[in-house]
This record gives C-alpha cells, sequence and structure tokens, in this order.
C-alpha cells in the first residue's frame, strides 16, 4: 500500500490523539505520583476525573484552560480560567505565547476538545498538563463553582 506524504501528513493529528488518548490514567480520580516514570506520565499528558482534577485546580499556579468557544464559555466557566477557543485558526500561536513549564488544567464540554488540546500541547512542548474527562459537565454535576460572564 502507498501513501503519499500528504495522507500521512493528513493522518498525524489523529494518531497523535489517539495516542493522548491511550496514555492517561485508568483511574478516574488519580493524581499523578512522583517517581522514576512520573517525567514520562507528564510527557504524555495527564486524563483526571473531577476530584483530581478539582486538586489540580486549586493548586498554586495552574493555569486553568478553557479550550471551548467563547460563547460557551461565557455561559459558564470555571472561576480563574482563561478561554483558548480550540477551533480558532490561532490556537496554536496562542498556546506558542505560553509558557511550555508551568502547570496546566485543560477543560471543554464533554473532554473531546480538552483531550484534542492536551494531545497539541504535549506535542508543542508542554510538560505538565492535565484534561478533565466528562468536561465542565462533570465539573457541574459534583456541583462545583462555575462563573458566567
Amino acid at each position: 500500500m502507498h501513501l503519499s506524504l500528504r495522507r500521512v501528513l493528513a493522518l498525524a493529528p489523529a494518531v497523535a490523539l489517539l495516542a493522548a488518548c491511550g496514555t492517561g490514567t485508568t483511574e478516574p480520580n488519580a493524581v499523578p505520583t512522583s517517581s522514576a516514570s512520573a517525567p514520562a506520565a507528564e510527557a504524555t499528558g495527564t486524563d483526571l476525573g473531577v476530584d483530581a482534577f478539582a486538586e489540580r485546580v486549586a493548586g498554586s499556579g495552574t493555569v486553568v484552560v478553557d479550550v471551548r468557544t467563547p460563547a460557551e464559555f461565557a455561559q459558564g466557566h470555571l472561576p480563574g480560567a482563561v478561554n483558548l477557543d480550540l477551533q480558532s485558526a490561532d490556537f496554536q500561536q496562542q498556546l506558542g505565547e505560553l509558557d511550555p513549564d508551568a502547570r496546566y488544567a485543560v477543560y471543554c464540554q464533554s473532554g473531546n476538545r480538552s483531550a484534542q488540546a492536551l494531545a497539541t500541547m504535549v506535542e508543542l512542548g508542554f510538560t505538565d498538563v492535565a484534561h478533565l474527562e466528562g468536561g465542565i459537565g462533570a465539573w457541574q454535576g459534583a456541583d462545583l463553582p462555575v462563573v458566567t460572564g
């Protein structure tokens, strides 16, 4: 079977996303631990359940990133979150303005877009990034705070 370079490049983001989906923790509320293998886990990003994500968000220095559209963000978002729309044409440029060594907590509506953002961030060299499985819907389902505006 012959694959052109264009097809290989077109499939690369999907492969990266699938790889990122399979590298998260298996426990829904698992918190990354420090061990000899911790740097490898950080380099691939982490999938977190609501409780572990809430702990991460509460941590000093954590940058909370909402990757939904500005309209979705205005309807309700986590306190202190910044909005970087995954669907905007300049999403990767906006990521490039962030510190890749900072600690990030990324979420969306259901967890799909944040998983894509996580994969992109890891690809760009971010070392400490996690996303919320189930998105803001799971957050609200746990009766955690949301602000509007």
